[in-house]
């Protein structure tokens, strides 16, 4: 694609990084095929290539954002199954990011608008708020139908019941059984501490039971990407900046082999600090140090020897966007639950997005929920007993919409390995 920055934008260090994605692209179109709101809509705008045309637009002419460039970068999910078609490897991720933060920074959204996603931005990657938020969302719930529609899928995906907070989840080391092969870090997250304590549990005794010493290091919480994805870069590299500065400490005091995510969206991101911070003289090392150490939980497995004796179940294996897309993790999950004795069958169109995607189902609902229902369907036409995914944003949106089980990959491969029979199975 032929651009025209001036000399003066290109300064910028963000925007040459975006002026050469953008002059990757060819125009081919293979990304159009494989778009979930492309395949919805129908609209070239709501496709990757339709969006890279507005971003273009937006950054060369270095003009604020405007309705219709805002309105269909919100509508995109960051799945990044465009990165997996693309012949010319155009890096749309980084694209899109840059876009959102000139969004945020340049254009003026209507009050309501701005006000959901101020609250979201502050809420989920705080536990202690969040679990209050959600207490308060539980009384509330019968007074939704009067409050504005935008607030609906608050209520609608906010759970029942609440977990009491796990004590595995506070800073502390979890020994290996038996001879240590190697010490981990485990971001054990934000929301997950709140909406399901049961697959950091899972992790940590899978973990520990296969030798691996854990560490839940004090000061890593949030891993920044929830802000991150809607444009609020100094609130998400504040939390980057905390999570570096922890692991950093922690390999400096001890050492650390891998730093294990198994949330894949905090994982993509985990990944990304390296790039992030790469123009930051204090931060850069340490942060690619982080990012090169950084590994889903799927991937630690492989290094494991792992056997089990699972019940014949048959498990429809979701790969999430985050990982199959923005982490290229593929197989594993897949070989270590076939390992461990389960039946792992495919679902059709398993690389579209069932529309979690973060905070993306309670922004886009109505997008959210049309591709959640394909989702399903798909799942369903395969018959499983169990659902299995590697993020907890899938688990809840695909669980609200079917009644077979879905878990978390390692609560599969902690029972077939000796853990308990995970509650949703």
């Amino acid at each position: 694609m032929q651009t025209h920055f001036s000399l003066a934008a290109l300064a910028d260090p963000d925007m040459a990084q975006s002026e050469k994605i953008l002059r990757a692209c060819v125009h081919c179109g293979f990304c159009t095929a494989t778009c979930p709101t492309y395949l919805l809509t129908g609209d070239e705008l709501d496709s990757p290539r339709g969006r890279i045309y507005l971003i273009k637009e937006m950054l060369e002419n270095e003009r604020p954002a405007d309705a219709r460039t805002a309105r269909h970068i919100d509508r995109c999910l960051s799945c990044f199954s465009c990165m997996t078609t693309c012949p010319s490897s155009v890096h749309y991720m980084h694209l899109v990011d840059h876009a959102r933060a000139h969004i945020e920074r340049t254009y003026r959204r209507p009050l309501q608008d701005r006000a959901l996603r101020a609250l979201l931005a502050f809420v989920l990657p705080r536990p202690a708020v969040f679990r209050l938020a959600l207490r308060a969302a539980k009384i509330l719930a019968p007074f939704a139908g009067f409050l504005p529609e935008r607030l609906h899928a608050l209520f609608t995906l906010a759970p029942k019941t609440l977990p009491a907070p796990s004590e595995i989840d506070r800073p502390q080391v979890f020994p290996a059984q038996g001879g240590r092969k190697m010490r981990v870090a485990l971001l054990n997250g934000c929301a997950q501490t709140v909406l399901d304590t049961r697959i950091n549990e899972a992790t940590v005794r899978l973990l520990t039971r296969h030798g691996v010493e854990v560490v839940v290091a004090e000061g890593a919480g949030c891993c920044g990407a929830l802000p991150h994805h809607l444009g609020k870069v100094d609130q998400s590299h504040a939390f980057a900046r905390d999570n570096i500065e922890a692991w950093t400490r922690e390999i400096e005091s001890r050492g650390l082999d891998h730093i294990v995510v198994n949330t894949s969206g905090c994982g993509t991101s985990v990944k990304d600090y390296g790039f992030m911070f790469r123009n930051d003289a204090a931060l850069a090392e340490k942060a690619a140090r982080i990012s090169a150490l950084a590994c889903d939980v799927s991937e630690i497995v492989e290094k494991l020897d792992l056997q089990g004796s699972a019940p014949r179940l048959k498990v429809a294996y979701h790969a999430a966007c985050s990982l199959q897309h923005g982490q290229k993790v593929t197989r594993q999950p897949v070989e270590a639950l076939a390992r461990a004795g389960f039946e792992v069958v495919a679902a059709p169109e398993g690389h579209i997005c069932c529309g979690s995607a973060g905070t993306y189902n309670l922004l886009q609902s109505e997008l959210a929920d049309q591709l959640r229902a394909r989702k399903v369907a798909n799942i369903e036409s395969v018959a499983p007993d169990v659902i299995a995914a590697g993020n907890l944003g899938c688990i809840v949106q695909i669980g609200g919409g079917t009644a077979i089980p879905i878990v978390h990959t390692v609560e599969l491969l902690d029972w077939a390995t000796g853990g308990p029979k995970p509650e949703a199975a």
